[in-house]
């Protein structure tokens, strides 16, 4: 495929996911990612940028509560919400992040502002929220980001926390917990989007809730240019799964430079760094390369992700 063809690839987030996920949730979420492939590839055939599709993309899948990430986000240990979020332009490199959110309906779209109306790339907490206002973006209390089904997640994930510490050998100074919640779902993940248009420009978008009980103040991949979110002219990325690993691999960034300075393929790059860039490998990403190239590689159990291109081909997964 080379410059003038679309191509996308869409993320719902990476982690322990079991093959006998709930009904309701496994169709809910497959048909989500269906329909943002749909509003994507329609936006793509009718020229809009790549910039325009991720950023359009991300907010559907913050606007839905199945996925960790704006009205879905799970809360911190403190029973809150601090959501993030960043986009990044490949032909221009400009990006812009957001983090500390409690009361931003669409995380991306302030990255984006945060991108386009200040001299910066990344802006926190209160000073984030005082932009939002600043800019008009729809905001609610953050009483109506926490929803009686993470109160219940967070409820039952400090539980299993607890069991597994009463049962842990006095001399262990580790205990790993999976995060799941009632349904046995993973927790750990994001949203994300990457495209090239048919001006063949690239542009990666990522936005997440966090990781579930996560401390007050933490924050994760998702905002940090090169770690969750990347895109130049070699390729878009955005990556999913366990943020610590994902920020220690520098995992967006490692997949562009690989075909940059190796001249590995898009799929060689992204193999390689899933199996690669952290001990555990508890993370996947998609990207799109400048020739169209998709790559959705995952080292967990399973990982939400969609793809489609402009010559008919489209993919819906989970395992």
């Amino acid at each position: 495929m080379g410059k003038g063809q679309w191509a996308i690839a869409v993320q719902g987030g990476a982690g322990d996911i079991p093959i006998d996920l709930p009904k309701h949730i496994k169709e809910g979420r497959e048909s989500a990612l269906r329909h943002c492939l749909h509003i994507g590839s329609s936006a793509l055939n009718h020229s809009h940028s790549s910039l325009h599709v991720v950023e359009l993309v991300v907010r559907e899948l913050e606007n839905n509560p199945l996925f960790n990430a704006g009205r879905g986000s799970v809360l911190t240990t403190e029973g809150t919400i601090e959501m993030e979020a960043s986009i990044m332009d490949g032909k221009t490199k400009k990006c812009g992040s957001v983090c500390g959110l409690k009361t931003v309906v669409n995380p991306i779209s302030l990255a984006r502002l945060v991108m386009e109306k200040t001299p910066h790339v990344y802006l926190g907490f209160e000073g984030a929220e005082a932009f939002a206002r600043e800019q008009g973006v729809a905001t609610l209390e953050p009483c109506d980001f926490i929803t009686p089904a993470n109160v219940e997640r967070l409820k039952q994930f400090k539980e299993s926390i607890r069991v597994q510490l009463d049962n842990a050998h006095p001399i262990q100074n580790e205990v790993k917990v999976e995060a799941r919640n009632a349904d046995g779902d993973s927790q750990l993940g994001t949203v994300g989007c990457v495209a090239i248009d048919l001006d063949g420009h690239l542009a990666a978008a990522t936005s997440t809730g966090g990781v579930i009980n996560k401390w007050v103040g933490r924050i994760g991949d998702t905002p940090i240019i090169g770690s969750g979110t990347y895109s130049n002219t070699y390729c878009a990325v955005s990556a999913t799964g366990s943020g610590e690993d994902i920020i220690r691999g520098t995992v967006a960034r490692d997949v562009a430079a690989l075909m940059e300075y190796k001249g590995l393929s898009l799929k060689e790059a992204a193999s390689s760094v899933v199996k690669n860039g952290a001990p555990e490998c508890k993370f996947g990403l998609v990207a799109v390369s400048a020739t169209g190239e998709i790559a959705m590689p995952f080292g967990t159990t399973g990982m939400f992700r969609a793809c489609a291109t402009q010559d008919g081909y489209s993919e819906v997964a989970i395992h």
